[in-house]
């Protein structure tokens, strides 16, 4: 078994999508009509675990402490800021190199050094 699909709750897909494949360097899997909307499926390159941008679920809270893995956060951190997106970090702890950040529609990030 494997994870193929996180669910992020967004507003706004154009948004979500500018901001995803933007600052964050996603690529788009799957952009296709749905019967609620519209299945708009992102993820990293080599990825396999896919981030779907739901904007059908106006009640789901926004998600929190998904881990993401970089090579390089101050490049990260530079691409967020000026994004507009507040971003915390790149910090050192004993764990390693982290950065904290939240999309445009408050779903909290985590990105380790990788």
């Amino acid at each position: 078994m494997e994870i193929s699909t996180v669910t992020i709750p967004v507003s706004d897909q154009e948004t979500a999508l500018a901001f995803y494949t933007g600052p964050l360097g996603m690529g788009v899997r799957t952009d296709n009509p749905f019967p609620m909307g519209r299945w708009l499926t992102v993820a990293p390159e080599g990825g396999t675990t896919t981030l779907l941008l739901a904007s059908w679920f106006p009640e789901m809270a926004p998600i929190g402490g998904l881990i993401l893995t970089a090579p390089d956060l101050d490049d990260l951190a530079g691409r967020l800021k000026s994004a507009g997106t507040t971003a915390d970090g790149p910090t050192d702890a004993p764990w390693g190199r982290q950065l904290l950040f939240q999309d445009p529609f408050g779903n909290g990030y985590v990105v380790s050094q990788g």
